[in-house]
């Protein structure tokens, strides 16, 4: 059986590889669209003409370490390391965006099948026979005239539809682009995961410093109460600074416990990017002066130029991937105008009786190609070819809507980094001047020249300052990790498959 085939094989395999070499791929050969990003971005030049004071980027070298898969490196904390590594091995939205991919590679090498001969075999046994005259089939019971006969076949087939048109290495270089594509997805929602448990992690760690904030402020107002009273009782202030010694105590209460429920919310977030449950989760408090001054020093981040977006950012190689794999299927769409050639051959042993197959079994065997082309279907393959193109089309302006998405981010971070940097100067001034003002205002009460109502004034202006301040550490640390994530982060395109 084996030697059959590899006869019937061999026979035509030179004919095919003669059609092979005359072979062509129909269809449009891939450019990636055209599109000008500039060859720099407009902040990063406005902020070197105007001598701005801007220490939160730097041109990006090689060796940055940005511009490695590690970025949150960058603010130095181990507990977020640890925090991101979770997210890597556990995070659900990431495991499905990873078999996504898996799925995606498994087409592809389905796509690469249509390159080799389908090879099969058979088995089988057939038991026929004619009838005879009905007064045959009473008087004895008979079979028929001729009676039952067995037939006992194995065979095999080789069949093999030639890639003239080019079909299948269109459908491949599809199925290429599009698992490339998928694998910049897998990119895209790890960058993503990322930056959104940065940023919350960062929210939570803000929270404790308020909640040490207001730890410290609610000390100070129990002692001030204290005083209230105690000057009361003797007669020294009136009962209304009693009043609201207690009302602005109990506010700053209120608001301490406030925060509570919004750490505990974003502690919540972030077990589920890590791929735990809420219960099972719980981030230690780290409410240190060392670890505010931590925080209040923000990463350098390096910048490069807009035309790396088109290669390290993900969802940007995703949408280009996702015009090249339209583009092949225009391909695949206009080989349907041509003919499909199909070389096939068949072989095998037939006999009658099983010894007798066993001993000296009849081989039979047949080869031949078959042309197989549609005439007419009413203008289907007109209006595929059409889609194909439309979609093309709608692929082009995806990628350059992603590419123009891409470089607006980065010019908002940028703005907004350095717009953050002059505010971080100015809140810097404002706190040191609230700060002096209450320590005077507390002296002047504690000498009888004002009442207790300015002091609440004044504490309460500083206590915004100082929660201002802090605010502005979220929002710069937010925009550090936005603008990292907006340059790509530590991605880099993959190779090709």
């Amino acid at each position: 059986m084996s030697s059959i085939l590899f006869r019937l094989t061999k026979a035509f395999s030179g004919a095919t590889a003669l059609l092979l070499v005359a072979a062509c791929a129909v269809g449009p050969d891939y450019q990636r669209p055209d599109l000008d990003v500039g060859s720099d971005y407009k902040q990063a030049m406005t902020t070197e003409a105007g001598n701005t004071a801007n220490q939160g980027w730097v041109v990006a070298q090689p060796d940055d370490a940005a511009l490695r898969g590690d970025w949150w490196a960058l603010f130095n904390d181990p507990i977020l390391d640890g925090l991101i590594a979770a997210s890597n091995a556990d995070n659900f939205d990431l495991a499905k965006a990873e078999a996504q991919y898996r799925q995606a590679q498994a087409l592809l090498q389905s796509s690469r099948s249509g390159f080799f001969p389908t090879l099969g075999t058979n088995a089988g046994l057939t038991r026929s026979g004619s009838g005879g005259g009905s007064g045959d089939a009473s008087a004895g019971g008979g079979t028929g005239a001729g009676g039952p006969s067995n037939v006992y076949t194995f065979s095999g087939g080789v069949s093999w539809e030639l890639d003239l048109w080019g079909k299948v290495r269109r459908s491949v270089e599809s199925s290429q682009a599009g698992a490339q594509a998928s694998l910049a997805d897998v990119a895209t929602a790890r960058l993503s995961i990322q930056s959104t448990l940065a940023q919350t992690y960062f929210r939570l760690r803000i929270l404790d410093q308020e909640k040490r904030l207001l730890a410290q402020t609610l000390q100070a107002y129990e002692r001030s109460l204290t005083i209230t009273q105690n000057r009361y009782q003797a007669g020294m202030v009136a009962q209304a600074d009693v009043a609201v010694s207690q009302t602005q105590l109990e506010n700053t209460r209120v608001q301490s416990l406030a925060l509570d429920w919004q750490r505990a919310q974003l502690e919540h977030a972030l077990a589920v990017l890590t791929g735990q449950a809420p219960a099972a989760f719980s981030v230690a408090t780290v409410a240190s002066l060392d670890y505010n001054e931590q925080l209040t020093t923000v990463p350098v981040i390096p910048v490069g130029v807009p035309a790396q977006l088109l290669q390290r950012r993900p969802d940007v190689a995703a949408a280009e991937r996702r015009v090249a794999q339209a583009n092949a299927s225009i391909g695949v769409a206009q080989a349907a105008w041509f003919p499909d050639l199909t070389l096939s051959a068949q072989g095998g042993f037939r006999s009658g009786q099983w010894a007798q197959w066993l001993s000296s079994p009849v081989s039979f065997w047949s080869l031949g190609p078959a042309l197989a082309l549609t005439v007419f279907d009413g203008g289907a393959r007109e209006a595929n070819v059409a889609s194909m193109r439309a979609a093309y089309d709608a692929q082009v302006a995806s990628y350059r809507q992603t590419v123009l998405t891409a470089l607006r981010e980065v010019e908002d971070y940028l703005v907004q980094r350095s717009v953050l940097d002059q505010e971080q100067n100015a809140q810097t001034r404002a706190l040191t001047a609230a700060r002096l003002s209450l320590q005077l205002t507390r002296n002047q009460y504690d000498a009888g020249l004002i009442d207790y109502l300015s002091v609440v004034q004044v504490e309460t202006t500083a206590l915004n300052t100082e929660r201002a301040a802090l605010s502005l550490v979220t929002d710069r640390l937010l925009a550090s990790v936005q603008l990292i994530a907006a340059l790509g982060g530590g991605w880099q395109s993959q190779p090709n498959f």
